[in-house]
C-alpha cells in the first residue's frame, strides 16, 4: 500500500477501488451518523452549551468550506490527493476521541475544547474533501459514476438510519445528566473514532490515478469573479444566500427548541430524524423524475414553500396543550420537511450546474458553494446571538368567541423559538421572490407542478392495493411526460411565432 499516485492503473486496481469506494460509505457514514448532527447538537447541550455555543457549532461545518478555496491551490501544487485526503481524515478523526473524553467533564473548558476539536475536524474534512472529489472524479469512470454513487449512497443512507435507531434507543435508557448518559455519549464518539479510522485504511488502499500536467498557476479571484457577472446566475446566488439564511436561522435550533421548550428527550429527536431521513429517501426519485422531465425550479417552486412552511408550523407545537397531539404534529412536519428538502437540495444543486456555462463550471458551481457556505454559516451565530433577545419577549393573540353558552378563549402565543420560525418564514417568502427573477428554460407553473404532484398522489392512492398500483408508486405516468413534452414544445412554437412577426 501506497499514499503516492500511479502513474498506470489497470483494470482490475480500478475494479477494487471501486468496491472500496462503496464499502468505506458503511464506515465514513457511521463516523457521521455517530457523532453528527442530532447527536452532536444533544451532546453540546449535555455538556451545557449555551444557544450562542449551539449556533457555532452548527455555523463550522460551512464556514470551514471556505478553506476549499486554498485547498484547490494545495491540490493543485503537491499533486498528491490520497494522501491530503488520508493525513486529514487521520488526524481529524483522532479529535473524535477528545470529544469522547469530554463527556466525562464539564464547564466553560471543556465547552471551548470540545469546539476547538470541532473546528479542526470540519477544516481537515473541507480540505480533506476538496482532494477527495477531484481524486474520485478521475477514478472512477464517466459511465459509471451514478452507479457507484448511487450504490455509495445506499450504503449511507441504510448505515444512518441503522445507527440512528440504535443512538435513539441508547439515549432513552439512560436519564440525562447520569453518569450512564456520559458513557453513552463517550462510547458514541469512541465508535465514530474507530470507524472513522477504518475508513481512513481503506480510503489509503484505493489506488490514485496520476494527474495530469498542470496548465498554469489559478487565479482564484479571477475565478470566481466570472460568475457575478452573470445577471442570471447573481440572481440565482441571491436566491441561494437567502434561502441559506432562512432555513438555518432556525433549523439547527431544532434540538434545542423540543428538548428545552417542548421537555421531549433527546432519543425522540433521533427517531424524528429518522422519519425525516425516510421521508427523504421516499421523495427523491419522485423529484429527480420531475426535474428532468421539467425544470429544476419548477420543483423549487413547490418544495421551497412547502418547506418553509413547515417551518413555521413549527410555532404550532408550543401552542397544543396535548403531548400526544404535539408529538403527533411534529413527526408530520419533520415528514414534510424530509420529502420537500429532498426536492430543495436536489433542484438547488441541479440549477447551479445547468446555469453553469461549459468550460467555466467549476467557478459557478465554486461560488454557489462559497455563498452557501456564507449564508449558512451566518444564520446559525446570529441566531445563538440572538436567542436571549427574543427569550425575554413574548407575543400574544387571544381570540373570544361569545355565545348563549359562555365564552370561549384561544390564545396564540410566540415565545423564544417561536420568533425564529417567523422570521425564518419572512425570509423564505423573500428567497421565494427572488428564484422567480431566475430564468431556467422547460419549467412551468407552480400551478401545474403541484397539479402533477397530486395527480401523481391520487393515481398512487387509489391503486395502492394492486400490483400495478405499487409499480405507479414508482414511477412517473406516461402521460405526464407527453403532456410536459406538448408543453416545451407548444411554448417553443409560440416564441417563434412571436420572434417571426416581430
Amino acid at each position: 500500500m501506497t499514499l503516492l499516485p500511479q502513474s498506470d492503473l489497470t483494470t482490475e486496481d480500478r475494479e477494487r477501488g471501486l468496491r472500496l469506494l462503496v464499502t468505506e460509505a458503511a464506515f465514513s457514514g457511521g463516523a457521521a451518523a455517530l457523532t453528527s448532527g442530532v447527536i452532536l447538537t444533544a451532546f453540546a447541550l449535555h455538556l451545557g452549551a449555551s444557544n450562542v455555543m449551539v449556533g457555532v457549532l452548527a455555523a463550522t461545518p460551512f464556514l470551514s468550506q471556505l478553506l476549499q478555496l486554498p485547498a484547490i491551490q494545495m491540490v493543485e501544487r503537491w499533486r498528491r490527493r490520497k494522501q491530503i485526503a488520508v493525513v486529514t481524515s487521520l488526524i481529524g478523526r483522532i479529535m473524535l476521541l477528545v470529544m469522547a473524553a469530554l463527556a466525562f467533564s464539564g464547564g466553560t473548558a471543556a465547552l471551548l475544547a470540545f469546539l476547538a476539536a470541532q473546528m479542526v475536524l470540519c477544516g481537515l474534512g473541507a480540505i480533506g474533501g476538496c482532494a477527495w472529489n477531484a481524486w474520485m472524479r478521475d477514478l472512477a469512470p464517466e459511465d459509471r459514476l451514478g452507479e457507484v454513487f448511487a450504490r455509495r449512497t445506499v450504503w449511507l443512507t441504510a448505515i444512518s438510519l441503522i445507527l440512528g435507531l440504535c443512538a435513539a434507543l441508547a439515549l432513552d435508557r439512560t436519564a440525562a445528566g447520569s453518569t450512564a448518559r456520559d458513557t453513552v455519549f463517550a462510547a458514541m464518539f469512541v465508535a465514530g473514532c474507530i470507524t472513522g479510522l477504518i475508513s481512513a485504511r481503506m480510503v489509503a488502499m484505493m489506488p490514485e490515478p496520476l494527474m495530469a500536467p498542470a496548465a498554469g498557476p489559478i487565479d482564484l479571484r479571477a475565478l470566481l469573479r466570472q460568475p457575478l457577472h452573470d445577471r442570471n446566475f447573481s440572481r440565482l446566488l441571491v436566491f441561494v444566500a437567502s434561502w441559506q439564511f432562512a432555513i438555518n436561522l432556525a433549523t439547527p435550533f431544532f434540538t434545542v427548541f423540543i428538548v428545552r421548550q417542548l421537555h421531549f428527550n433527546v432519543s425522540f429527536v433521533l427517531l424524528l430524524s429518522v422519519v425525516s431521513q425516510v421521508a427523504n429517501i421516499l421523495a427523491l426519485r419522485l423529484w429527480g423524475r420531475l426535474s428532468d422531465r421539467f425544470a429544476n425550479k419548477s420543483v423549487l417552486a413547490v418544495c421551497a414553500p412547502a418547506y418553509i412552511l413547515a417551518i413555521v408550523a413549527m410555532i404550532g407545537a408550543s401552542q397544543f396543550g396535548d403531548r400526544t397531539a404535539v408529538k403527533l404534529w411534529l413527526i408530520a412536519l419533520h415528514l414534510v420537511m424530509g420529502a420537500t428538502i429532498a426536492g430543495v437540495t436536489l433542484a438547488s444543486t441541479n440549477i447551479a450546474l445547468k446555469l453553469s456555462p461549459k468550460g467555466s463550471a467549476t467557478a459557478y458551481v465554486a461560488t454557489n458553494a462559497i455563498t452557501t457556505a456564507v449564508a449558512a454559516g451566518l444564520a446559525p451565530i446570529i441566531g445563538g446571538l440572538l436567542a436571549q433577545f427574543f427569550a425575554a419577549r413574548q407575543f400574544e393573540l387571544v381570540a373570544r368567541w361569545s355565545g348563549p353558552n359562555g365564552v370561549l378563549t384561544v390564545p396564540f402565543v410566540l415565545t423564544a423559538w417561536d420568533f425564529y420560525f417567523l422570521l425564518a418564514g419572512l425570509i423564505g417568502i423573500y428567497a421565494i421572490h427572488r428564484l422567480s427573477l431566475v430564468e431556467e428554460h422547460g419549467e412551468i407553473e407552480r400551478r401545474q407542478m403541484v397539479g402533477q404532484v397530486l395527480n401523481e398522489t391520487r393515481r398512487t392512492i387509489r391503486n395502492i392495493s394492486s400490483v400495478a398500483g405499487l409499480r405507479a408508486a414508482t414511477d412517473i405516468p406516461a402521460a405526464l411526460l407527453r403532456d410536459a413534452r406538448l408543453r416545451v414544445r407548444l411554448r417553443r412554437a409560440q416564441e417563434a411565432q412571436r420572434r417571426r412577426t416581430s
